[in-house]
């Protein structure tokens, strides 16, 4: 297999001081994972692509393997052939004009069969299925996030940034400040002009409850693979720019235990083969395929926990009366359900899944909406009724929120064994079973304060 390498030969010719380029994944667990290669290589690697060891995709987040289902160890680990994503060629601004990166996909050596548990690939598979309903997702990403010290406590924990403006250090948040926005315009310039230089079409920046998180929402598309590749991007980007300007940021789920976690809302509306909308109250009268959808996500929603929340520390955001779903309600303009429909235009209309903490993998994220989603559709389910007033006082119990839980749900789940793969469930489940027994294995400060 050979691929064209006219990007890169204008790509050299745009930015003849670059020195390296950054080849990488997303995986698993959401990291971006690769390779830094000369630039000389660059053509090459595009030509011809390059060894890339084809695991990579089941490492936990510490990059080690549990051999899941014999991927690993027991396979001895063997490589794939990995080939540059068209269009994602790009300068690395925080690098001093020296560096690129490009995303990479795998594929069985010496094929054109991608490599199955990639989850840009399982994405691709689900996005056929609703064509084949003559339906196209059209989808946006909304990323919370917590600005950090760049130094960490005694301990070892993050602490909210001093503020640049008044020199002092603040725990509390202030939602929607335009004058912590402001006190913070270095590091959101910096993230700007990384987005704009790597095309990431990130729009509305805004302050959030806690102390020092923001929200980046990123423009619509009616390609979910390049959603999820542009929330993917959003996060090296954030964290890039944060260093550029002295501070770390971080999309982890739950940083601190008394403020609020940091979601990944993903908002979603089916267009037909006409273009329309088929949420759009003018072309459903009775909001049947809006209902039909949000039944599924009903449906799936205890099957998929594990994938919105992948950790120990993801789980802990899912707290009563923080804007964070902890039953399956869904309403309209209503922040406590996990299925918002948002107030907009009637062709607008949308459904605003916001179960998904920050840190979970993109792709598979949307994948697990938009298999919820079909789900419904094709088999014409029914939701609950439209809840209102506060759903979220009370934790429904019925919902695997612990992690133990949620891997035991997801690995038996027959439907997701159907649209992600009849092994990737429990692929997934033993990376993350084995990452919690690692997590375990330590004895804690607690545990001495506690037992000794």
């Amino acid at each position: 297999m050979k691929q064209d390498a006219s990007e890169a030969r204008a790509f050299l010719k745009a930015n003849p001081h670059v020195e390296y380029f950054d080849a990488f994944i997303i995986d698993l667990c959401g990291r971006a994972v690769g390779k830094r290669y000369p630039i000389s290589q660059l053509e090459k690697v595009y030509k011809s692509g390059t060894p890339f060891c084809a695991a990579t995709y089941l490492l936990d987040v510490n990059g080690n393997t549990s051999d899941p289902l014999g991927y690993g160890f027991s396979d001895g680990d063997p490589d794939a052939d990995a080939w540059p994503v068209p269009g994602t060629l790009k300068p690395c601004p925080w690098s001093d004009g020296k560096g690129a990166q490009c995303m990479i996909v795998m594929k069985d050596t010496g094929t054109d069969n991608p490599v199955w548990f990639e989850p840009r690939i399982i994405l691709e598979n689900i996005i056929k299925r609703l064509a084949g309903m003559k339906l196209t997702p059209v989808v946006a990403v909304e990323l919370e996030f917590y600005l950090t010290d760049a130094e960490r406590t005694s301990n070892g924990a993050p602490q909210p940034p001093v503020n640049p403006r008044s020199g002092e250090r603040s725990w509390t948040g202030n939602v929607f400040s335009l004058d912590v926005l402001e006190d913070f315009s270095d590091v959101l310039s910096n993230i700007g002009k990384i987005c704009e230089i790597q095309g990431i079409p990130a729009s509305t920046a805004l302050s959030e409850y806690g102390a020092g998180q923001f929200e980046i929402n990123l423009d619509h598309t009616s390609d979910p693979v390049k959603a999820a590749d542009d929330a993917a991007l959003l996060r090296r980007a954030v964290v890039m720019g944060a260093r550029q300007a002295g501070f770390d940021a971080t999309f982890l789920s739950k940083p601190y235990s008394d403020l609020s976690g940091s979601g990944m809302h993903v908002h979603l509306s089916l267009l037909d083969e006409k273009g329309r909308n088929i949420f759009d109250p003018g072309n459903d009268k009775n909001n049947a395929k809006l209902k039909q959808a949000v039944a599924g996500f009903q449906t799936v929603l205890p099957d998929s926990m594990a994938i919105f929340a992948p950790s120990i520390n993801a789980f802990r955001r899912f707290e009563p009366d923080q804007f964070v779903p902890v039953t399956p309600d869904w309403g309209e303009n209503n922040r406590s359900m996990a299925f918002r429909i948002p107030a907009s235009d009637p062709a607008n209309t949308r459904i605003e899944h916001r179960v998904s903490g920050a840190d979970a993998n993109p792709y598979l994220v949307v994948a697990a909406i938009l298999a919820a989603a079909h789900y419904g559709l094709a088999n014409g389910l029914a939701p609950t009724p439209q809840a209102s007033g506060n759903a979220g006082a009370n934790v429904d119990e019925t919902l695997p929120l612990k992690l133990w839980s949620a891997l035991d749900r997801l690995e038996g789940s027959s439907i997701l064994q159907d649209y992600l793969g009849a092994d990737f469930p429990k692929a997934y489940a033993a990376v993350k079973r084995g990452e919690f027994d690692d997590f375990l294995s330590e004895i804690s400060p607690r545990e001495h304060e506690w037992y000794l």
